[in-house]
C-alpha cells in the first residue's frame, strides 16, 4: 500500500477497470518531440548563465554583494540564487515589499498555509521579523541541479517562477488580503 491516498479514476482505484476489461476507451497520447541535439546539451549552472537565462528572458536584474541576482518588480522583488555545498541548488526566492505587523502573525501563518495547500509551486512562508519588528513574506522554489541543466529548461524554471512570484504577490494583495 503506498504512503499517499489513491483517487478516483488511478490505476487500481475502485473507479477505474480492471485490467484487460473491454471498456472501448483508448486515450490517444501525443508523440514526444525529440528536441534538437543542440537544445540537449547539458551543463552546470553557474551564475553566468542564469544571467544570461535572465536576459534572454527580458527580466532585468542587479547583482548584489554575494554575486546573486536581484530582479525589482513593482510590487515585489525576486532573488535568483545558487546554494549549497557546490552552488548545485537553483533557489529563487520572492519578496513582496510590504511586510505585515507583528501582531497579524497568525493571520499570516493563515495565509501562507493557504497558499501552500493550494498551489504547487513556489511554498510560502512567514521571515523572521526586520530590524523594525515586520514580518516579511516570501514565497520560494528550491531545484537541485548537481547533474546540470540545459539552456531550455533553465529558461523554463526561471520563468516559471517570476510568474508564479508576481500570482503570489497578486494573491497576497486580492484574494490573501494580507497586503
Amino acid at each position: 500500500m503506498p504512503w499517499w491516498p489513491k483517487r478516483g479514476g488511478q490505476a487500481g482505484g475502485e473507479d477505474s477497470p480492471a485490467v484487460g476489461s473491454d471498456v472501448g476507451l483508448r486515450l490517444e497520447l501525443p508523440l514526444q518531440r525529440a528536441p534538437e541535439p543542440s537544445e540537449t546539451v547539458v551543463t552546470s549552472v553557474n551564475l553566468e548563465r542564469l544571467g544570461a537565462a535572465l536576459e534572454r528572458l527580458e527580466i532585468r536584474y542587479l547583482t548584489d554583494g554575494d554575486g546573486s541576482l536581484l530582479a525589482m518588480w513593482e510590487r515585489h522583488a525576486v532573488l535568483f540564487a545558487l546554494e549549497g555545498p557546490q552552488d548545485e541548488i537553483l533557489v529563487i526566492r520572492a519578496r513582496p515589499h510590504g511586510t505585515v505587523p507583528r501582531d497579524w502573525a497568525d493571520r499570516a501563518y493563515r495565509v501562507v498555509n493557504e497558499w501552500n495547500h493550494s498551489r504547487r509551486f513556489c511554498k510560502a512562508y512567514v521571515g523572521d521579523p526586520t530590524e523594525r519588528g515586520m514580518l516579511p513574506i516570501y514565497a520560494e522554489m528550491q531545484v537541485p541541479l548537481i547533474s546540470g541543466c540545459h539552456e531550455a529548461l533553465l529558461a523554463e524554471l526561471i520563468d516559471c517562477a517570476a510568474a508564479v512570484a508576481v500570482a503570489f504577490v497578486d494573491w497576497l494583495h486580492d484574494e490573501g488580503g494580507l497586503l
